[in-house]
């Protein structure tokens, strides 16, 4: 049952907050319009973005399961996991989801045309960063302790490490 309430949770808070971020917040800016280029950079672009909104809303999909299935818990700061999640993503970079979200705008920002969303993409960074440094991260700290002092010594924040880590590996 356990499950099945983070399971929901997380649903509620994916529409929430990162369906905002990169649904709303995009559409607020855009409209959906697309906008114009030189004519052979077009296709290129668009496959590009295309590209990068399936790779960020499949990473970020996953990085939401992970915590239903290895947290049991969610996202939100108000249902947090009562396991520290590094398993999945997790093992490559410890915020998978804030990279998966600036990944889809940049998508979005590709496949409409829109640089706007470049500059919305950046300040969004900037946002999520300042959240991570100034509250996830010493919440983290004080509620999993050593546990997660290890995993943030050897998983980079935002550039993926090349190879898994394992909770069992030191760094």
């Amino acid at each position: 049952m356990r499950t099945a309430w983070a399971a929901l949770g997380s649903l509620i808070f994916l529409v929430v907050e990162p369906g905002t971020v990169a649904g709303l917040g995009p559409w607020l800016l855009t409209g959906w319009a697309v906008g114009e280029a030189p004519p052979q950079a077009v296709a290129p672009l668009r496959i590009v973005g295309a590209v990068l909104v399936l790779v960020g809303a499949s990473a970020l999909l996953h990085a939401f399961g992970r915590f239903v299935l290895e947290g049991l818990g969610t996202p939100a700061p108000v249902a947090p996991p009562e396991r520290l999640v590094v398993g999945g993503l997790y093992r490559y970079v410890r915020n998978p989801m804030y990279l998966a979200v600036l990944l889809t705008i940049v998508g979005e920002a590709l496949v409409l045309l829109q640089p706007v969303l470049l500059v919305y993409a950046a300040v969004v960074g900037v946002a999520m960063a300042s959240f991570v440094y100034g509250y996830e991260e010493p919440t983290l700290s004080a509620r999993f302790a050593a546990e997660y002092d290890a995993y943030r010594r050897a998983v980079p924040a935002w550039w993926p490490r090349l190879r898994p880590w394992h909770s069992d590996q030191i760094d």
